[in-house]
């Protein structure tokens, strides 16, 4: 189909103080473009939003550029070519992308990878969520045959994706942290824990050691702060700890850990990784290993799916606030 003269882009207003709010984006309508030689012009039909985007939109210096006021936010997306500058794409391939926050993104082909088709799963656990959870189980802190495998944030994209895979790679107990009741279920029915707290009941510490009695051999943090202050406690000699992500000082002040001096009697390995820098690595063996696994019904997905372009903005906002899911995904 061809493209319309005029689209929509979202674009930082401000730069939020706590928690963002609507008045922080600003909604554009700006020229479609015509793609040049190597270029492509893309309709999305599925945006990314994920918990990393919070921190792009303070100022100063960090492992991304930070998005500027007034220009337009960038993240993953899938969608179709309308239009193509490049031998590489033809009108109707399906491709993710980086230009999200936007109807119509005009994308080097460089860029650009073609897909089997336009799905949201490319955002979520076929892409760099997946990812994410399988590099830290798999190089970042190895699963061992019978490891007791912790997971904070377990009901997110990533959560819920590290606890399953753990699972497959032989852990003997995986256990999760969520924020409500019903996440802590969905954790245990659906997607195979053993066991899940709800960190909003207090003593982090407490419920994790009643949930893993034998202790923790290896953590995959998305949260910081608390969570890893309860993981160190109830850490076993030699744990690996996987550290991902820090949510729970995005959008307020950071809390401090107060044990560190754990690791060192306890000898627990913590290592931060990113996770682009281990696509050349292990993305094949991602791809493989993760498509037979949904193939043959070893891991269950979930994802939370907001209609209308328009509603990007309150999407980002309630995965911030946990109203998520799994996969948090804007369908256009």
């Amino acid at each position: 189909m061809s493209a319309p003269t005029t689209a929509r882009e979202f674009r930082l207003a401000s730069r939020p103080t706590g928690y963002p709010t609507r008045e922080d984006f600003t909604l554009a309508e700006v020229a479609v473009p015509e793609p040049g030689p190597g270029q492509i012009l893309v309709r999305n039909r599925y945006l990314s939003v994920d918990p990393y985007m919070r921190g792009r939109m303070n100022a100063g210096e960090s492992y991304i550029a930070p998005f500027e006021v007034g220009e337009p936010l960038e993240g993953g997306a899938v969608g179709e070519v309308v239009a193509s500058g490049s031998d590489e794409f033809a009108v109707g391939d399906a491709v993710w992308h980086f230009l999200g926050w936007r109807e119509y993104a005009l994308v080097d082909a460089s860029a650009a990878q073609r897909l089997d088709a336009p799905s949201s799963h490319y955002l979520g656990i076929l892409g760099m969520p997946g990812l994410t959870a399988y590099v830290g189980l798999v190089g970042i802190a190895p699963v061992r045959a019978g490891d007791t495998v912790f997971v904070s944030g377990a009901a997110g994209a990533v959560g819920a994706a590290a606890g399953q895979i753990a699972r497959r790679l032989g852990a003997g107990r995986v256990v999760g942290s969520a924020g409500s009741p019903e996440k802590v279920r969905l954790l245990v029915e659906e997607f195979g824990f053993d066991a899940a707290f709800d960190y909003h009941d207090g003593d982090l510490a407490g419920q994790l050691r009643e949930a893993a009695p034998d202790g923790v051999d290896v953590y995959f943090d998305n949260v910081g702060g608390e969570h890893l202050e309860a993981a160190l406690e109830v850490a076993n000699a030699h744990a690996r700890f996987a550290l991902c992500g820090w949510i729970s000082g995005y959008n307020t002040e950071p809390v401090g850990v107060r044990n560190l001096g754990l690791v060192v009697g306890k000898r627990v390995t913590l290592r931060g990784y990113l996770v682009r820098d281990h696509e050349e690595e292990y993305g094949e063996a991602f791809r493989r290993d993760v498509s037979a696994w949904l193939s043959d019904g070893g891991l269950k997905y979930r994802e939370t799916i907001t209609d209308g372009f328009e509603n990007t903005p309150g999407a980002f906002i309630g995965l911030l606030r946990g109203e998520n899911v799994g996969k948090a995904v804007v369908a256009l």
